[in-house]
Parts: structure tokens; sequence; C-alpha cells
């Protein structure tokens, strides 16, 4: 048995196309649009020689990898590291890496925790924030749309959310893309994720502790069902912990991408405008458009198929998300954005049961965000190119100076 990066080694197989790509390279990761448009060209998989492993990127086929937990396991790690052979940077998340039945003894805890009702009854505080901190971008008039915007308004709102009583942006940024860095090779972003993590976990893991928390928001509720008995209290801060990691960094990216999207499509601004209840399909087509978590890895737990294609046991493979949402058979004119559009179905927030457990929280900041812009501000100008910051993982941007005008 051959291990590639800590996982299983898949052989080649002639009914699968060989491409000799890194995902990976740097240069793909700021700008993946070629890529995904070869990857689907290529066919339903490609095997990756560098990795040992199948990649697929047309959205069926994709889909069916994704959401099938039974044939293609999380639990054996989403990333090219496989937990069956090789110990993961950190414990694994025991919602995102885990699979039914210990799957949905957590997702129902995490799923109480933000409930419709309670994400319901953190709307007018959302609103009144996004409408608080676009107003004083209105008086900066140019700004770095990335750190006092999309980062800026989910680590101000989110965090107290959660009960955090001590914030730090940096951190709570930063210990995201730490994460999501580690889900790909032992590349220069994976080292340079975990030198900073080495700093930024042992601050996360302490805010998530009962004691540092306050005592309501979703954090209390979360623990209210350790002291239930449904979980430990070690499961408990971990499900804290989870929410950090994914619940600040996907939701900045996708906010920070929709204003490049809206600041990119001034006719689809225009839309947005003149009816500002377009703001959750204008971030909706945004997360389809640009994927902020642009892949994640599943790994087959028995020799199967798909689509007629032979997949052996222990097989890693890449499911390109970011491809799949711009896939033509799927979605028409699929390379446009649209705020008309119903992206029903994109992959941007996972599917089935490994669906993003806080998605609902994610659109209700959006939608405060997006409401007030479409209200009180006029134009979005691009003020220099956006530059963007490669991760294994995740496609955002690292800066983008833009400028607010008034109505």
């Amino acid at each position: 048995m051959q291990f590639v990066e800590d996982h299983i080694a898949t052989a080649v197989s002639h009914d699968i196309p060989v491409w000799d790509v890194d995902p990976y390279d740097v240069e793909i990761l700021k700008n993946p649009v070629p890529f995904y448009a070869e990857l689907r060209e290529r066919g339903a998989f490609v095997y990756i020689p560098r990795y040992a492993m199948l990649a697929c990127g047309r959205f069926d086929e994709t889909r069916e990898v994704f959401s099938d937990w039974e044939r293609f396991v999380s639990s054996r790690g989403v990333g090219l590291i496989d937990f069956s052979v090789a110990k993961p940077w950190r414990a694994p998340s025991i919602v995102l890496e885990v699979d039914p039945p210990y799957h949905t003894r957590t997702r129902t805890v995490i799923a109480r925790a933000l409930s419709p009702r309670a994400v319901s009854e953190l709307k007018d505080s959302f609103a009144a924030e996004a409408e608080k901190l676009v107003d004083e971008l209105l008086e900066i008039g140019e700004f770095d749309a990335v750190g006092d915007l999309s980062e800026a308004f989910p680590v101000k709102v989110f965090p107290a959310a959660v009960g955090l009583q001590e914030i730090n942006k940096r951190a709570l940024v930063d210990y995201g893309a730490v994460g999501f860095n580690a889900l790909g090779p032992d590349n220069e972003l994976r080292r340079t994720g975990w030198a900073k993590a080495s700093e930024i976990v042992p601050w996360i893991t302490a805010q998530c502790k009962r004691e540092a928390l306050l005592p309501a928001g979703f954090g209390a509720t979360i623990y209210a069902a350790a002291d239930a008995g449904e979980i430990t209290e070690e499961e408990a801060g971990m499900l804290v912990r989870s929410l950090l990691s994914a619940g600040v960094d996907t939701t900045v990216t996708g906010i920070g991408n929709t204003i490049w999207c809206l600041a990119e499509n001034p006719g689809e601004f225009e839309k947005l405008k003149a009816d500002p209840k377009l703001a959750r399909p204008a971030f909706e087509e945004a997360l389809r458009y640009t994927s902020p978590v642009h892949s994640f890895c599943r790994t087959a737990s028995l020799d199967t198929a798909v689509n007629g294609i032979a997949i052996p046991k222990d097989t890693k493979i890449l499911c390109v998300l970011g491809s799949a949402n711009l896939d033509e058979r799927k979605w028409q004119r699929a390379n446009r954005y649209e705020i008309e559009r119903k992206p029903v179905g994109h992959l941007a927030l996972g599917v089935g049961i490994h669906g993003c457990v806080g998605q609902n929280v994610a659109r209700a900041e959006a939608e405060a965000v997006f409401t007030v812009i479409a209200k009180k501000v006029g134009a979005i100008e691009l003020v220099d190119a956006p530059t963007w910051r490669p991760n294994n993982a995740i496609h955002a941007l690292d800066s983008m100076r833009v400028r607010f005008l008034k109505h």
C-alpha cells in the first residue's frame, strides 16, 4: 500500500483521464476559473498523479460524491489527509469530519443552537450594526472592502451571538484560514498556517470554554445540551470551536465576494438598488458564482461507481465545488453573475447531511448588509484591482479598495 500526502494512493484507471495539474498551485488558487473550465472539459473525473487522487468538477458527479455520506465519507478527512492512516493536525471537527450516527447527535445540538427562531431574534441587531457600519463607510468614502467591511461586520456580530466576551478580529479570521489551508497538501500555505496555529489555537480554545462565554447565546445553548447529557463537556467546547472556524471565515468571504460581484457588475447593482429585497438573492448568486469554499474532499468507503466510472475503495476524491457551481450543464449563462437568478441547489454551502449548519446565520448577516447598501449606496467603485488570497480550500479576497458613493 502506497501513501501520498498522508492518504492511500489511488492507482491510475484506463477509464479516467490523467491530468498532470496541481489544483493547489498559487496562481490557480488566485484565479481558478480557467482550471475549473478545463476540469469539466476533461471529463466527469480526472486522475491527478501529483496527489494520486481523483477530482471531479461537473455538477452531477460532484453533487453525488459530495452528498452520499455512506459511499463517500467525511470521517476520513475532508482534506487530503486520510484520518484512518494519519493523525490530523488537531482533533477532527465533530460536525464536519464525522458521519452518522455520531454526526446526527452533534449536528442536532448545533442545529438547535442555530435554529431559525434563534437567528430571527438577531435580525434587528444585525440590521442596526449593518446600518451603523455602512454609514461610517459612506463618510469615509474610500476603504478596503475586505478589512473594513467583509471582515469587520461578521466579526462584530457573530462571535457576540455565540457569546464570546473577548473579540480578537485577526485571530478569528486567521483561525478559519489556518483550518482551511490545513485541508491541502504540505505546501507553503499549509506550513505558514501551522506556524500561526501555535498562537491562535490556544486563544480560540480558551474562548470556547463555558466560563469564557456569556450566559446567553449560541454557546450557552450548546453547553445546555452537555448539562442534559446529550453531549460531553469536551464535545460542547469542540462544537463552539466549530462555530468559530466555519461561522466567520466563510461569511467574511461570501460578503467580500458579493461586494466584488456588484462592483464588477454595476447593472446588477442597479437592480439591487431598485429592489432591496434582492439582497439575499444577490448574496446567494455570489455564493454560486465565486464559491467561497472552492473544494472539499471525500473518501470512498467501498468499491463503487459514479456515472459508470469505477471508483475503488479508499480513493481520495477532490470535489471541486467552484467548478460544479459554474457548470453550464446545470446553469444557463453559468459564467455570468445575475442576481435575479434562483441558484437553487448550488453547492457553495454543502448539500445533504453536511450542508452548512450555520447557513441561515450567514444569510441573515448578508441580507442585513446588502439591504442597507441597496438603500444607502448609490454606486460601488473599484479604486484598484482587487487581490485574491490563495488558500487550499477558500476562494477569498485579500484586499479590495472601493469607494461608496451616496445616493
